[in-house]
């Protein structure tokens, strides 16, 4: 089995009730061990949209990294999420951040993924739930990264990680 760590986020919807369909759909099909703190966010890029919720979860999987992809895609697409421009609203976004320590580059997924260390987003709710975890490239670890960062702009805790997920893996408290 393999440890993954996802980063989930939200901004259409019942953005609450969009993560934890999400994470009880993915636990379905790999083992969700930990989830952080749901984190509201401002967007980043294209900055004339609702505001995230974005959280990160870390996983232990017998898939493959370009398999879990697949997943977090036909999950998204289950949810509502349609094809449209780059960094648009919707209502879930699941991104593949770390796979162990492989480093994958291909036309559809590359690991780490390639933002993480420019994203307090990411960072913040990483760093809550492995903070001691280096980044197979950069060969420093999250709370390192986070800290290159400064202080985290725009990223502000929206609710407990209890909240999302109880240790029984049931996401239903948070609808």
């Amino acid at each position: 089995m393999a440890t993954a760590y996802l980063g989930l986020g939200s901004n259409l919807g019942n953005r609450r009730r969009n993560l934890a369909q999400a994470l009880q759909q993915m636990s379905q099909q790999v083992t969700v061990e930990r989830v952080s703190s749901v984190y509201e966010t401002e967007p980043v890029d294209y900055e004339e949209q609702p505001l995230f919720l974005n959280a990160v979860c870390r996983i232990s999987t017998s898939l493959s990294p370009g398999q879990l992809l697949g997943l977090a895609k036909e999950i998204e697409a289950k949810l509502g999420r349609i094809s449209s421009l780059p960094r648009a609203p919707r209502p879930i976004d699941i991104d593949v951040l770390l796979y162990e320590d492989r480093v994958v580059s291909s036309q559809e997924l590359t690991v780490p993924h390639p933002r993480l260390a420019e994203r307090a987003f990411v960072l913040v709710p990483l760093a809550e739930i492995a903070p001691e975890l280096v980044h197979p490239q950069s060969g420093r670890t999250i709370s390192e990264l986070l800290s290159d960062l400064g202080t985290p702009a725009g990223v502000g805790k929206w609710a407990q990680a209890g909240e999302i997920m109880n240790r029984r893996q049931d996401v239903s408290g948070i609808c």
